[in-house]
């Protein structure tokens, strides 16, 4: 109510003297921090957060900073060196409790010292030549004033300590640091923005190049300004809808409400568009995080287990000339010059009534068992990045010459899927002219079903029996992983202008898909539908939904769920 009392006499004396929109924003956020302060506790109002151009940084509810934190740095074990991280105002009192006497060391300067037990009246020593470096705050790490303690990695040495150091004599609290709190207060004090934090985490856990290449890339700060730009055009946009909101009885405004709507709804428009290329590159790195999940589909004793084992260069999988030896799913994961990629070698695909050219239509019995791989291959189809699809060069009755066996059924779901690869075993069997018709003979049997697939010939049996002769690729296995390389390129590749979008986590895709949301619906309050004019409240509402959603991203914002996200972010 006061609120409302105060924001009426102000409209009052400006009734007569028009104001700027600039001028309006700024009377309204006096109004509201001079209510704020009457109320006490009671909420603000939503012009207050539109304005706050600084958002309050969320505080930890489990941990103090001002308490000295301390930690392993390096991985745990035997080693020849373990670097143990110091953080907080404590530093060089620990420093001076641990080496007695000495000075301390420059700022990034390193220095040789012996450490001893501070809880020991005869000069315990803890270990000899340490090497001791200081960080003086704010450029250092966590931000503030840091030490590194480089031990001799033996694991007694490193307990030893690491038990000394909360036994030394400080002014504030010191304590071991909780996980991933290093880098929160790397956040927190503006060293790492939350996109950084995430790259961080990918960095510490890729295994192959390319991921290693997409960690680099969104550990540039230039997702977090993005994201963050965003945020601020749209709290921006909100601010100008609350003035119009709140003063529009009282002030003349350049603009009308309409030619508002239309000018924030073109900017929306190209915020969309740019958001939409960040969910698609999103996909792109979440391949090269997780892996490339590739399922071998094929009819019964296509040499689809030859291939997988193959390809990992042992035997992954059983192999037999009786069909139906697979039964489950065998999945290997392996580094394809540096594409992480699970292989799973499925059952063989077929129907009870399965046709062979030549041959009459023979019923075929498909036990329980097979059933129940065969259906748990189709399902490990669908969930595939890609399918390699594998059919065989089989004899014809009697003699009669040579067809090429496949499945209808598989050609149909590697067509369906975003990614197949078409691969012809056993062509050891054939001359290369009669392959070359029986080929042809199978692209027009499969027809537009294999346009713009691309189609391997190999022989399983030529990789194994010839692998120690003296030939360039015996049974073309290397020319069929050069062309799975080239899917992979196509699967992952962006443009080099596009190349730190392959740091967007799946984390960040939802809620930039979620932002999305709110800005179509945005977009749907602001056109006029018979006769109804946009419901500026509501539209404004979506405004600030989407931008909440921003502020998750970046871990800026105010919304009352960014500290449960910071939680889960550092903790990995």
């Amino acid at each position: 109510m006061l609120q409302h009392v105060l924001s009426r006499a102000i409209a009052g004396y400006t009734r007569h003297v028009p104001l700027s929109r600039v001028q309006l924003l700024g009377q309204a956020h006096s109004i509201v921090t001079v209510t704020t302060c009457l109320q006490g506790s009671h909420r603000a109002t939503p012009i207050r957060k539109i304005h706050s151009t600084q958002s309050p940084r969320p505080s930890s509810t489990h941990t103090n900073g001002n308490d000295t934190i301390y930690a392993l740095s390096t991985a745990p074990g035997r080693a020849g060196i373990a670097i143990v991280r110091i953080s907080g105002p404590g530093c060089l009192e620990i420093y001076s409790a641990l080496c007695p006497g000495k000075w301390n060391p420059k700022h990034r300067y390193a220095g040789v010292r012996t450490l001893y037990d501070p809880s020991s009246t005869t000069l315990n020593i803890l270990d000899t030549d340490a090497l001791v470096i200081r960080f003086e705050a704010p450029k250092t790490v966590t931000g503030e004033d840091v030490m590194e303690l480089h031990v001799h990695g033996g694991p007694a040495t490193v307990k030893a300590v690491l038990s000394a150091i909360p036994r030394c004599k400080t002014s504030s609290p010191v304590r071991y640091a909780e996980p991933g709190e290093f880098t929160r207060r790397a956040f927190e004090n503006n060293r790492l923005d939350l996109a950084q934090v995430e790259a961080l985490s990918d960095t510490l856990s890729a295994e192959t190049e390319q991921q290693r290449r997409a960690a680099v890339r969104g550990n540039s700060k230039v997702l977090g300004r993005t994201y963050e730009g965003w945020r601020q055009q749209l709290l921006a946009a909100r601010g100008e809808m609350e003035a119009l909101i709140d003063f529009s009885e009282d002030q003349h405004f350049d603009e009308s409400p309409a030619e508002l709507l239309s000018s924030i709804s073109a900017q929306v428009n190209t915020m969309l568009q740019s958001i939409e290329h960040h969910e698609s590159a999103s996909h792109r790195g979440e391949l090269l995080k997780r892996g490339i999940r590739i399922s071998l589909l094929g009819p019964p004793n296509a040499g689809k287990s030859s291939l997988l084992n193959q390809i990992v260069g042992r035997e992954a999988s059983i192999v037999s000339q009786e069909a139906g030896t697979t039964r489950d799913i065998v999945e290997v994961s392996l580094d394809i010059r540096g594409y992480l990629c699970t292989f799973a070698d499925t059952a063989g695909l077929r129907t009870e009534s399965t046709p062979h050219p030549g041959r009459k239509l023979e019923p075929v019995v498909i036990g329980v068992i097979e059933r129940e791989g065969i259906r748990r291959a189709k399902e490990k189809a669908s969930e595939s990045d890609l399918i390699i699809a594998l059919a065989s060069v089989e004899p014809l009755p009697h003699g009669k010459g040579w067809y090429i066996h496949y499945d209808a059924e598989t050609i149909n779901l590697a067509s369906s899927a975003s990614r197949a690869v078409l691969v012809v075993n056993k062509c050891d069997r054939l001359s290369k002219d009669k392959l070359m018709d029986l080929l042809a003979d199978f692209k027009s049997e499969v027809g537009a079903k294999a346009d713009n697939t691309p189609l391997v010939t190999i022989s399983c049996h030529d990789a194994l029996e010839k692998s120690g002769v003296n030939e360039k690729d015996p049974g073309n296995i290397h020319y069929l992983m050069t062309q799975l390389v080239e899917v992979f390129k196509n699967m992952t590749g962006l443009p080099m202008e596009m190349q730190d979008l392959l740091g967007v986590t799946e984390r960040q895709r939802q809620l930039l898909s979620a932002c999305s949301e709110h800005l179509d619906d945005f977009l749907e309050e602001g056109k006029e539908r018979d006769g109804r004019e946009c419901d500026i409240v509501v539209a404004a509402e979506h405004l600030r939904s989407a931008a909440n959603c921003l502020a998750r991203v970046t871990g800026r914002g105010d919304a009352g769920d960014v500290e449960e996200v910071l939680g889960v972010v550092f903790e990995k």
